[in-house]
C-alpha cells in the first residue's frame, strides 16, 4: 500500500469537523455504549478538552450518560460533584462557584482540571442538573485516579467520625502506620521498598476490610445520601490501599506500577457503574477523560508488548466492544500548556511540527484540516492504517528537543482506537493559574512523558 493510496482512502473516509457535523457522527457511531472514552494526545490542548465537553453534554442530553469520570484524584473530583450535584447533605458547598469548586485540585498539574474549559463544563452540569428533579438523573464528576494517599485516608476519618466514633479511631490508629510520610508518599515508597521502614501494606488492607463489613450498617443511615457517602468513603478507602501498594511499586519497574495505576482506574469505573446502576430502572452510562495512552487498547502499541494494559484494554476486555467505544485525538502542530520538569510551572509551550512517520503526520498530509475518522467496521480505511507507525503522547511533561524518544511511541492506530479525531493545528488549553510565556522547551530530559 503506497503512502498515496493510504492519504486517498483518509480523505474518502474522514468527516470534516465543521458546526456540529462531525459531533454527529461521533454520536451517531456511540449508539448503544454505555461506557465512552474520550482520550487526548497532550494534557493541555484546548480544542481537546472543548470537543470532550461537548460531545460529553450531547451525551448526557440525548443518551442518558449520567457520570464523568476524569483522569484525577477521586476527593478533589468528588468536590466538584457534590457542587453540580447541589448543595451536599452539610451545605458546604452553599454559595460556591465553579471556580472556587475547583479548589480542590492543589496537586501538580493544576491546569489538567483548573482551567478556563472545565469552568465551563463545570457551570453547564450544574444548571443542567438543576433543572431535573430526579436526583438519580443528575450527573455527577468523579476521579479514578490513585494519588491522593493522604487526603483519601482524611475523608475515611471523616465519614467515620460522622457515623461511628468508634470506628473513626481505629481508622486513625491504622492511618497512623504512614506518620508524616502520608505527605511526601514518593519518599514513604522509597523507604518502604528498600526496607528502610515498615510498609502499611496490612494496615490499609485492614481498613478497606472493616470499611466493606460495616458497610450493611452504614448503609442505614436514615438520610437520603447515605449510600452515596458511604460508597464515597469506601472508595478513598481503596484508593489509600491501592496508593500505598502503588508508591511502593514505583521503584519496582515502570510496568508494574503502571499496570497497579491502569487497574484501578478500570476497577474505580466498574465499582462506580455497579453504584450507579443499584435502583435504576436503566442502564448506567458513563464517559470517560483521560491520556490516549490510558484509553487506547494497549494491546495495540508497544507499551502492551512490553507487559503494559491500560484502562481502554480492560473495558473491552471487561464489558465488550459494543458496551464500550474508544476515541483518540491527535494534532501536528501548534501550542501546548505543559511543564519543563516535575512539579514545574505551566508554560505556553510550542508542539513541533509531527515526525514524518507518524500518523498525526500522515493527517496531516491528508490535507483536510480537522476531521473525525471513523476506523471500527469500516475497513477500506482501517485496512491501510494497520501498518504500524509512530504516534505522539505529550503529557504534563514536554520536552521538544527530545521529542522522539520522550514523547512518540508505535502502535496500530485501527486497533487501539474505535475512531479519531485529528486537529491539525491546536493551540494551549488557558489555566486558572497565570502561566509562563510561550518558550520552545530547551531543558535536559529528566522524565520520559509525565503521562
Amino acid at each position: 500500500m503506497t503512502e498515496r493510496s493510504t492519504i486517498e482512502a483518509i480523505q474518502q473516509e474522514a468527516v470534516p469537523l465543521t458546526g456540529d457535523v462531525g459531533i454527529d457522527h461521533v454520536v451517531e457511531q456511540i449508539a448503544d455504549a454505555s461506557i465512552v472514552l474520550l482520550g487526548e494526545a497532550t494534557h493541555g490542548t484546548r480544542e481537546f478538552y472543548h470537543i470532550r465537553a461537548e460531545l460529553t453534554k450531547r451525551l448526557i442530553v440525548e443518551k442518558g450518560f449520567t457520570a464523568i469520570a476524569v483522569e484525577a484524584d477521586w476527593p478533589d473530583a468528588l468536590r466538584v460533584s457534590r457542587y453540580v450535584r447541589g448543595p451536599d447533605s452539610q451545605g458546604t458547598l452553599a454559595g460556591m462557584t465553579a471556580k472556587e469548586a475547583l479548589h480542590g485540585f492543589e496537586r501538580f498539574p493544576q491546569w489538567m482540571w483548573r482551567n478556563t474549559d472545565i469552568v465551563k463544563l463545570v457551570s453547564w452540569l450544574r444548571v443542567h442538573n438543576q433543572q431535573r428533579k430526579d436526583h438519580g438523573g443528575k450527573v455527577g464528576f468523579y476521579g479514578i485516579d490513585l494519588y491522593s494517599l493522604r487526603s483519601s485516608m482524611d475523608a475515611v476519618v471523616r465519614y467515620l467520625s460522622k457515623v461511628d466514633p468508634e470506628a473513626a479511631r481505629q481508622a486513625r490508629a491504622r492511618y497512623a502506620c504512614f506518620d508524616h510520610l502520608a505527605d511526601d508518599p514518593q519518599r514513604y515508597g522509597y523507604t518502604a521498598n528498600f526496607g528502610m521502614r515498615k510498609d502499611c501494606e496490612d494496615e490499609v488492607v485492614q481498613q478497606l476490610v472493616a470499611m466493606t463489613n460495616d458497610a450493611p450498617r452504614f448503609a442505614l443511615a436514615d438520610h437520603p445520601s447515605a449510600a452515596d457517602e458511604l460508597f464515597y468513603a469506601q472508595q478513598n478507602a481503596r484508593v489509600a490501599q491501592n496508593a500505598e501498594a502503588y508508591y511502593r511499586t514505583m521503584f519496582q519497574g515502570r510496568n508494574e506500577s503502571w499496570n497497579l495505576r491502569d487497574e484501578h482506574m478500570a476497577d474505580t469505573l466498574d465499582a462506580l457503574l455497579a453504584h450507579l446502576q443499584e435502583g435504576s430502572q436503566s442502564a448506567a452510562k458513563i464517559v470517560v477523560w483521560a491520556h490516549n495512552s490510558h484509553l487506547g487498547d494497549a494491546r495495540a502499541t508497544e507499551m502492551g508488548e512490553d507487559g503494559q494494559h491500560n484502562v481502554g484494554q480492560l473495558m473491552r476486555q471487561r464489558h465488550g466492544k459494543d458496551a464500550t467505544f474508544l476515541l483518540g485525538f491527535t494534532t501536528h502542530d501548534g501550542t501546548v500548556t505543559a511543564a519543563s520538569e516535575w512539579d514545574g510551572p505551566a508554560e505556553k509551550k510550542l508542539v513541533r511540527p509531527s515526525h514524518p512517520d507518524s500518523y498525526e503526520h500522515l493527517f496531516h498530509d491528508a490535507g483536510i484540516g480537522d476531521f473525525y475518522l471513523r476506523l471500527r467496521d469500516r475497513h477500506h480505511v482501517s485496512d491501510v492504517l494497520e501498518q504500524r507507525r509512530l504516534e505522539r503522547a505529550i503529557g504534563v511533561i514536554y520536552l521538544p528537543e527530545s521529542e522522539r524518544i520522550s514523547h512518540y511511541f508505535h502502535a496500530c492506530l485501527p486497533k487501539q482506537f474505535d475512531a479519531v479525531i485529528h486537529i491539525d493545528t491546536t493551540h494551549a488549553l488557558q489555566p486558572l493559574e497565570r502561566m509562563a510565556e510561550l518558550h520552545d522547551g530547551e531543558m535536559p530530559e529528566t522524565y520520559p512523558t509525565g503521562i
